[in-house]
Formats: structure tokens, sequence, C-alpha cells
């Protein structure tokens, strides 16, 4: 992917859409995680048809989320896939103006949430048989902070760049590596 830009910027609220799909998101995440597949290792790792991974595929594909890598397929029949992006993001408030986006942005957030939810209570179900030196470094918290709109554009871009050096740190070759999940919001929060 060293071709390709690292980050998909949306604006489309056509693949904010369809990027909003629960098996999709999956599909994406696991192309970004564990590079170029089959459909039939997908389907394997994720538990889908191949019909369905197949048809998902497709329409990430369709919107420019991940693209076809025939240089590693062995024969004509063989179809492997990758992410055609390290990530993906939008601003919201470039949103706001535009009914149609907003409610696709909002969309696409909701079943992102959804991810997040499932992918921390499987995490939470398996925490019990994880080597303890795992489970050591595993953080949940919150923090009500009192802030101006200036000071939370300024916590987010300190939150990204630490984000970024973290994962310009990160290397899957290394023997005690493993895939680790970072999330995190900030947010003006109810009254």
């Amino acid at each position: 992917m060293a071709d390709e830009p690292s980050s998909l910027h949306l604006t489309d609220p056509r693949a904010m859409r369809a990027l909003a799909h629960q098996t999709r998101i999956r599909l994406l995440g696991e192309l970004r995680i564990r590079g170029p597949q089959t459909v039939g290792m997908l389907s394997d790792v994720t538990g889908e048809a191949v019909g369905s991974v197949s048809y998902h595929l497709g329409k990430l594909a369709e919107h420019g989320f991940v693209r076809e890598a025939p240089e590693l397929a062995r024969n004509r029949r063989e179809r492997w896939w990758r992410a055609a992006h390290a990530r993906t993001n939008w601003e919201p408030v470039e949103l706001l103006d535009d009914p149609e986006r907003r409610l696709a942005s909002d969309l696409l957030r909701r079943a992102f949430l959804q991810r997040y939810v499932a992918r921390f209570e499987a995490y939470l179900d398996a925490e019990a048989s994880l080597d303890p030196a795992w489970v050591r470094g595993t953080t949940s918290s919150d923090s009500f902070l009192h802030l101006t709109p200036d000071e939370l554009v300024e916590l987010r871009r300190e939150l990204s760049e630490l984000g970024a050096r973290w994962q310009e740190r990160s290397n899957p070759d290394r023997p005690d590596a493993r895939t680790v999940t970072l999330i995190w919001q900030a947010y003006r929060g109810p009254q």
C-alpha cells in the first residue's frame, strides 16, 4: 500500500452509508489488520458465508475502501483483496450544513460505536484467558474536563499525534507484538 495515500477522507454520503454496515466494517478492519486476503480467508476469519463476503467486498470496492490485489493470485480464479487506505476519516463539522451528509455521518458513527462495543465485549469475554502481562496494560477510563472549543480542538490534535506516534512504532513482525485496539473520544457532554 506504499503507493496509496494512508487516509481516505469521506465526504460522500453514499460512501458513508455503504460503510455503515457491520460486515463491511469488519471486513475492512480485517484487511487493514491482517493484510491482503482472499474471500475464502475472510469468510473463515469472520464466519460469514463466501457469497456474503464477496458481495460486501464489491460494495466496499465500489466506494474505494478496498481494491483487488491480482498480483497475489496463483491462478485466474483466485481473487485477493486489500484495504485501499490505512485509515478512513471524516469531519462532522464539514457536514453540519448538509442534512443528507449529516445523517450519513451519524449512521456511520453509530455503526462504528456498535463495532467498538462488540470488540470490547469480546475482549472482556477473553480477558480471563489472557497472559496477565497483557491484562496489566489494559485500560478504560473517562475524564470530565471543562474546556473551551479551542481547547477541545487542541486536545483532539494531541490525541491524534499520540495515536500517530504509537502507530509509527507499531510493527506486527516483532515476536511478542499483538494487535492492540486504541479508541479515544472527546466530545461535549450533555448538560
